[in-house]
């Protein structure tokens, strides 16, 4: 009788286990609000200067992030991610030929905002599970605006500094932490391949009206915590 008890016991936690707790069925929609930070790369950009080499920076950036899901299926799901704009600082540094170990400390050259709406297909391993984790890959879109030069580069004559829209893939790995049928908690992590061409402009480069200075991989890892409502 004991070991009946132990075999019925067990079969109906299985059960429980395996049923359906909180399916996403086909139509489903996700909607999730949240705070994500936007961490590019380290050395974005490295070019001559002379017989030295300017290194610039693009500092972190932490904005709202909202993102709609929509399930195809039961596994495959359509995702757009949205956000208030991202605001970077943008720094250099340089690396002198006569001692390449010695850099000193960065300087601010500019700062700019940029939104980067991302189009993504979705594929869910568990969506029956309490913890669903997905992975996803589409095409991101980042434009960049507001942007500002140092007053100090201004005054030497660099006022303006233009970065082109980029376009690039992306990949997410994250997961929906169901709290009952509605309600959840996401995490989710994003690399997007985002490089934009920088050009410099102002009195400081005439007779020529800009100057070209490289491509500027930023490339970041993108974090973001949020919550979310399923109907």
């Amino acid at each position: 009788m004991k070991a009946l008890r132990i075999v019925l016991a067990a079969t109906a936690l299985l059960s429980f286990v395996a049923a359906p707790l909180f399916a996403a069925e086909p139509g489903t929609w996700k909607l999730r609000a949240g705070v994500g930070t936007v961490a590019p790369e380290s050395s974005n950009l490295t070019t001559d200067l002379g017989n030295d080499t300017l290194v610039i920076d693009v500092d972190d950036g932490t904005a709202l992030t909202l993102s709609a899901t929509y399930m195809i299926t039961e596994h495959w799901a359509f995702d757009i991610l949205a956000a208030s704009p991202f605001s970077h600082d943008i720094n250099a540094r340089v690396i002198a030929s006569v001692d390449p170990g010695f850099s000193p400390n960065s300087f601010k050259v500019a700062e700019t905002k940029h939104l980067p709406p991302t189009f993504s297909f979705q594929y869910h391993f568990i969506p029956d599970g309490t913890i669903q984790p997905f992975v996803g890959l589409g095409l991101n879109w980042t434009t960049f605006f507001d942007t500002k030069i140092d007053p100090a580069l201004a005054a030497g004559g660099i006022t303006d500094l233009k970065l082109d829209d980029s376009f690039g893939i992306a990949a997410q790995l994250g997961a929906d932490w169901m709290l009952n049928d509605n309600w959840l908690i996401n995490v989710d992590v994003r690399w997007i391949n985002i490089e934009t061409d920088a050009a410099l402009s102002g009195p400081a480069f005439a007779p020529a009206t800009s100057v070209d200075i490289g491509t500027v991989a930023i490339d970041p890892w993108v974090y973001a915590i949020n919550v979310g409502y399923s109907f």
